[in-house]
């Protein structure tokens, strides 16, 4: 019966008025066939829903575009100039421009069906004078806005020190910014097209309305499974494939140890060759018995270096045991230092970081840390969070079962660092401030992500009036954080006995601030005064900022120490407070600040 029944026809989008070659007039749609606009193909799919087909004679160009929708990524394009936490490059802002102007388009066809619902009319088509109306005051507000762009992204780069200016990538970017519409454009009206050959297919057997609806959640089901299972996996697969070619390799000038005093050497447990590429680096690197002493001005004792490769073993249990029966085997518990590291990405330990502790301890210490993944920090840190926190929980556990059994006066002091990643890994063996401090001398964390459990607890119960930040949590009792240590780690003229746990953090941080809640609620430390090397003309948009914090991240590592996502000397300083070492004075720190600031 439902073939004799008249049906309505499946054509083009409905909620806005076609412009271009041949452009129709359009029909209205039912509220529920139309999804929140976002971001990615199904949003500019599920803003234009199904229209009676252009008139006879009439044919629309494939990438034709509607008033509402341009006016939306107009308003959006021009809001996409506007400064995030670091500066962009011409490639970077023309991804960003050309993103958010399509959830602008997005909104706009949304915006304009909606008001249509409540008017209760059909849509009309643009009078040519609206067009140019919206060419006139689209081209001046685009310059207007590319111009104080420019501005905003100067004033960033002289916060931080940065002289690379690329004029060619900045006339560039236009062309970038409509590319990436018009590829988001034609994705989505790909999957409408999908969406309307199945929702006439369907209508054969089932009504207009059911129709309608099982075809948009299977279009939205199939692309989610591809983006996330074909695409994403896969793309995680070819990357994993390349980066383990790469682990099977050693960096130049990164040689097999000859002492026993480190994995790979003689008499290790741990094969030189199943350490994997950060692996070697981290042995075969860091400072001499002669570089110590030389700071120092004192005898100094050779730093042991512990490490199990992804290849070294098959599980993070596995790999942890066999790096604590190496770390007993080198001495590492009779040193007066131990120092447990969960590593980033594909087991890159930061030579700041660990070289800063060695330096302190005059040698007189042991670090060890394992491997969980191939994948460098970036990817790792979108699809490897559940190993690292394996990775952390184990580490720990293995070397706090075997300390925790010593004499007490025959233990070393316990420290547990983490950069990134590391610290969300680091993290995962304690269940609070108190536990952190009962079980181990000292933390230094730095760069923490947004998503990390027991960070996230600390700044959002931290005492009211102290900012997101530089939060002070509990009166800096056993917790503190820091944008610059050389400055000072608040609260100032509070007593911070027992175990130090401190976060550095820096204000221009992406990794520290990135969150998808930013896609719609504004965040404390937007709406907050700015961090020293942050504009304070940065404001908090729905979906834009989102984006453009996004777009930071790839580059977070990309800008001058002591911004971004680049911690380097202020480990001299966190761990000077940290550890609490003896004899060290302020010229010590400042000579040890010029150190550190060479290695990398």
């Amino acid at each position: 019966m439902a073939r004799d029944m008249p049906r309505t026809p499946v054509g083009p989008p409905a909620g806005e008025q076609a412009h271009g070659v041949g452009g129709s007039a359009v029909g209205p749609v039912k509220a529920d066939q139309l999804p929140p606009a976002v971001a990615d193909p199904a949003s500019i799919a599920a803003a234009e829903t199904p229209q009676p087909p252009p008139a006879p004679g009439k044919r629309r160009t494939l990438l034709h575009v509607t008033l509402p929708g341009c006016w939306g990524a107009l308003i959006f394009a021009c809001l996409s100039f506007t400064p995030s936490l670091l500066p962009r490059g011409g490639i970077v802002q023309g991804l960003v421009w050309g993103i958010t102007a399509a959830i602008g388009y997005g909104l706009g066809v949304a915006a304009a069906w909606v008001w249509r619902a409540f008017a209760d009319r059909d849509p009309r088509r643009p009078r040519r004078w609206a067009w140019r109306t919206f060419v006139i005051t689209g081209g001046v507000l685009l310059v207007v806005a590319f111009g104080l762009g420019q501005y905003w992204q100067y004033e960033i780069r002289k916060l931080m020190g940065i002289t690379d200016y690329s004029i060619p990538l900045v006339v560039a970017s236009p062309f970038v910014a409509a590319l990436a519409f018009c590829l988001l454009l034609l994705i989505g009206r790909t999957l409408r097209g999908l969406y309307r050959w199945l929702a006439k297919l369907l209508n054969r057997w089932i009504g207009r309305r059911a129709a309608n609806a099982v075809g948009w959640i299977l279009v939205v089901g199939l692309t989610y499974l591809v983006v996330s299972g074909l695409l994403l996996q896969g793309f995680v697969g070819v990357m994993n494939e390349a980066y383990s070619v790469r682990d099977t390799r050693t960096a130049e000038g990164v040689h097999q140890p000859t002492t026993s005093l480190r994995s790979g050497g003689p008499g290790s447990l741990v094969p030189w060759n199943s350490l994997g590429w950060q692996g070697r680096n981290f042995i075969g690197k860091g400072p001499s018995v002669s570089d110590i002493e030389q700071f120092t001005h004192r005898p100094a004792m050779e730093p042991i270096r512990v490490y199990s490769g992804l290849a070294s073993a098959a599980s993070p249990e596995s790999r942890a045991a066999l790096a604590i029966d190496d770390l007993k085997r080198t001495g590492g518990f009779q040193r007066k230092n131990l120092l447990v590291v969960t590593t980033t990405g594909s087991g890159w330990v930061d030579p700041a970081l660990v070289d800063t502790f060695e330096y302190l301890s005059g040698g007189d210490c042991a670090t060890v840390a394992i491997q969980y993944s191939y994948l460098p920090s970036w990817i790792s840190y979108l699809v490897d969070q559940s190993k690292a926190l394996a990775a952390g929980r184990a580490l720990f556990d293995s070397v706090y079962g075997v300390w925790a059994k010593l004499p007490p006066d025959h233990r070393p002091r316990l420290f547990v660092a983490g950069e990134s990643l590391g610290s969300f890994g680091g993290e995962a063996a304690f269940t609070g401030e108190n536990d952190m401090a009962n079980r181990t001398d000292g933390t230094l964390f730095a760069g923490p992500p947004n998503f990390n459990t027991l960070f996230r607890e600390f700044s959002d119960h931290r005492g009211a009036g102290s900012p997101e930040v530089q939060p002070i949590y509990q009166d800096g009792r056993i917790v503190r954080f820091t944008n610059d240590p050389t400055t000072g780690i608040p609260p100032k003229g509070q007593p911070w006995e027992g175990s130090r746990i401190l976060y550095l953090m820096h204000p221009s941080d992406p990794i520290v601030w990135w969150s998808p809640h930013l896609i719609f609620s504004e965040p404390d430390w937007i709406g907050e005064p700015p961090g020293k090397d942050v504009l304070k003309t940065m404001f908090w948009m729905p979906f834009i900022t989102f984006w453009q914090v996004t777009a930071d991240l790839p580059f977070s590592t990309g800008v001058p120490d002591g911004h971004g996502h680049r911690y380097s000397s202020e480990y001299v300083d966190g761990w000077n407070a940290t550890m609490r070492p003896a004899g060290i004075t302020p010229q010590d720190l400042t000579d040890l600040r010029k150190i550190i600031a060479k290695v990398r």
